[in-house]
């Protein structure tokens, strides 16, 4: 039997997930891999059978997506011909993370694709959503990647079919302390931005891991470091606190590590303000604007409470659960 998993590329949360899911689907059936996308840092540590330009978002240094080269990096006719041709036909099941590419060649050549992504969960009726709804980020979100049926991932348990989040391994055996630093990681604000705000907060030491500079350098009372797997699983294990965007992924495991956590939703991100309406529903500190945000920053580094939920491991249950619908 042969299975192919397809991974989002735009950011790493979805590559993060991944290294948890490949290994368990390759002691459980032949399985290759593809990536599309062209935003995400992280190197994963197996091999990728495909890598496909895909259709990303791409990150700006304002606070969110920056349309004007999302649209001009588009290469559609690279991605219908990659669409048209990839061989979807040779696998026995396909496994979508929210990757357009295999989503849709699936579509086009009739062959089913289950849909296993973060995604599929933040529509549900039981998901808390902003006040104001974004009918183009709707769209985004159930035509962008479309599956023949859904598994999803959300911050708690809203479904049969949704499940909790899936925690590193490296992050499960760790042993968390509380060191005297923050760790930040807003990849859509500039190095220059993040430093006049953070700067207004004295007295805390800042890690700052930036998509921005490809060397670390101190500024202030913030060092900014490139994004590494290793260097930010160490701040992130050891952080007092986390700011982050309203991803999943980390603030999940901020969560689960029980760290003071801060999040600020990504600008033309339904998705992550979805999950700011979620996360501010369980008490957790929501920022609608990094800029005009010290006051907000430096009440939660004073007063913000960690907040702790023990996710459990049912990530080769979810697993075991597909294949067996799927009958591999």
């Amino acid at each position: 039997m042969k299975i192919l998993i397809a991974i989002q590329g735009t950011g790493n949360g979805h590559l993060a997930r991944a290294t948890e899911i490949v290994p368990l689907l390759r002691e459980m059936a032949e399985t290759d891999v593809l990536v599309s996308g062209t935003q995400a840092d992280l190197k994963l540590p197996f091999e990728v059978k495909y890598r496909l330009h895909g259709m990303s978002f791409v990150f700006g240094t304002n606070g969110g997506v920056d349309i004007r080269k999302t649209i001009a990096q588009i290469r559609i006719f690279r991605f219908l011909k990659d669409i048209l041709t990839l061989p979807v036909h040779k696998y026995n099941l396909i496994i979508s993370d929210f990757e357009p590419v295999t989503a849709w060649a699936c579509k086009v050549q009739r062959k089913k694709c289950v849909g296993l992504s973060h995604q599929n969960a933040v529509l549900h009726h039981h998901a808390p959503k902003p006040f104001k709804t974004d009918w183009f980020g709707k769209v985004i979100l159930k035509r962008y990647a479309p599956v023949s049926l859904k598994y999803g991932f959300h911050f708690n348990q809203l479904d049969s079919f949704i499940f909790p989040p899936v925690i590193r391994s490296d992050v499960r055996k760790a042993k968390t302390t509380n060191n005297d630093h923050y760790t930040v990681y807003l990849p859509s604000f500039s190095n220059e931005e993040i430093a006049r705000i953070l700067m207004a907060v004295p007295n805390v030491k800042w890690e700052v891991f930036s998509k921005h500079n490809p060397e670390t350098y101190q500024s202030g009372n913030i060092l900014f470091q490139p994004v590494s797997f290793e260097k930010f699983n160490e701040s992130f294990i050891g952080c007092k606190g986390i700011l982050c965007n309203a991803g999943f992924e980390t603030p999940a495991e901020a969560l689960y590590m029980g760290k003071k956590l801060c999040v600020i939703p990504m600008k033309n991100q339904y998705e992550q303000v979805c999950n700011a309406a979620f996360l501010s529903e369980m008490g957790i500190t929501t920022l609608s604007d990094f800029k005009e945000s010290v006051h907000e920053i430096r009440y939660w580094v004073e007063n913000g409470k960690p907040f702790q939920i023990q996710y459990p491991d049912r990530t080769k249950e979810i697993l075991e659960k597909i294949l067996l619908r799927n009958e591999i």
